[in-house]
């Protein structure tokens, strides 16, 4: 599709960035084998996931090559990984390729947030190449959605990032599902720094855990959980058992990975663990670090979305109004309200609670490098409100 079709507006800058000659998105869709997907065991998941990354590069590069070979540039950014992660926990990709395949008319996203093909259904991995031409075919919208709203993927998320609703809580997903790579890895190797010997070490990450890390540095990183999509019935060309027999389909293919004994990572405190408590009691909560966090105001305003809590939000109705100095100077209006986030620039309304903080001293409060009593007692953090609304905000946004 052309680079200024609509749909594509938030991912025009950075495709430009990367390749300013575009002018057109190609997208490529490689079907993914349904077995191994649906696999409780993450080994045969995970290598079905790297071996059709893989393929989709491969295709990509071909692509790029052919057209070379005709006079035309392009570029072909990595399906997955390797990215732009220098601003992390920024953005890191050069183009979000489930927005350009839903705008060339290949799939709807799902209440999942993955995209489902309408034949393949969500067994699918995407790529885009980025096209220094114009192209004579014109890309069309999908006017249905695959997504079947049987809320299996709910069902099967352990975390329970998926809510009936179509609300979807990133962080709980981010936090266990790539445990092993990213934010996670950062906490890893914390641990070792921290870890005066190989007995406090164990203490805090098992045998297993350390064997796992290895696998993931050798072959690639291992995801946790990809259920949502495992148990996914939509797409033409899977739908039929699905229909014909749905309690054999949720027997078949839901009801392992729930049974399945294994390891949840969530942070404490979260909607997530209360989640794995009420729901997967046979699973074993392992409390971590959170795999995002604030580097700098912006990224604390970007991530606030993310990591909210909607369970921990029960009750409270505040407006607030905080006001960085320093090395970032921003104000910004954060409304908590009928378990709903709001944010907005500048300050908007009438305040419940003001907060004056350094920008600098802020972020490192987030991340626990030095204690509120610290902040407020040097003044590089002040409030003017009642105490307990500060201690409220934070419940919605456990660290």
């Amino acid at each position: 599709m052309p680079i200024d079709d609509p749909a594509l507006e938030g991912e025009r800058p950075h495709v430009l960035r990367c390749f300013p000659a575009t002018r057109t998105l190609l997208v490529i869709v490689k079907r993914m084998h349904r077995g191994p997907v649906r696999s409780p065991d993450r080994s045969v998941a995970n290598h079905e996931f790297h071996s059709s990354g893989h393929a989709v590069d491969e295709v990509a590069r071909a692509v790029v090559g052919r057209l070379e070979d005709m006079d035309i540039d392009a570029v072909n950014p990595a399906m997955a990984f390797p990215m732009e992660l220098d601003g992390f926990p920024g953005r890191g990709w050069v183009v979000s390729h489930k927005i350009a395949a839903e705008a060339a008319g290949l799939g709807r996203m799902g209440i999942h947030r993955s995209l489902i093909h309408p034949r393949f259904g969500s067994f699918v991995l995407l790529g885009t190449v980025l096209v220094a031409a114009d192209v004579a075919a014109e890309a069309r919208t999908l006017d249905f959605n695959p997504c079947l709203e049987c809320k299996l993927c709910v069902a099967a998320c352990p975390v329970g990032a998926i809510k009936p609703d179509g609300y979807f809580d990133f962080s709980a997903c981010l936090t266990h599902n790539y445990q092993q790579f990213m934010g996670g890895f950062v906490n890893w190797v914390e641990d070792v720094a921290d870890s005066g010997s190989a007995a406090a070490y164990g203490e805090r990450v098992s045998y297993a855990e350390t064997v796992q890390r290895w696998q993931s540095l050798s072959y690639g990183p291992n995801y946790n959980a990809a259920y949502c999509i495992a148990v996914c019935p939509a797409g033409e060309d899977v739908i039929g058992p699905y229909l014909d027999d749905r309690k054999g389909f949720t027997e078949a293919f839901l009801r392992p990975l729930q049974r399945k004994v294994e390891p949840i990572y969530v942070v404490k405190d979260t909607d997530a663990e209360a989640h794995v408590a009420k729901r997967f009691p046979h699973k074993r909560v392992r409390r971590v670090r959170p795999s995002g966090r604030a580097t700098t105001i912006a990224n604390f305003l970007m991530g606030m979305p993310l990591g909210f809590q909607r369970g921990r939000a029960e009750g409270l109705a505040a407006t607030y109004h905080f006001s960085f100095t320093g090395a970032e100077q921003v104000a910004t209006t954060v409304i908590i309200r009928d378990r709903t986030l709001a944010i907005r620039d500048g300050h908007v309304g009438t305040a419940d609670l003001r907060v004056v903080a350094d920008a600098r001293t802020w972020i490192r409060f987030l991340n626990h490098e030095v204690s509120l009593l610290r902040c407020l007692a040097t003044r590089r953090l002040r409030i003017k409100g009642p105490p307990r609304l500060l201690a409220a905000f934070g419940r919605c946004f456990p660290t």
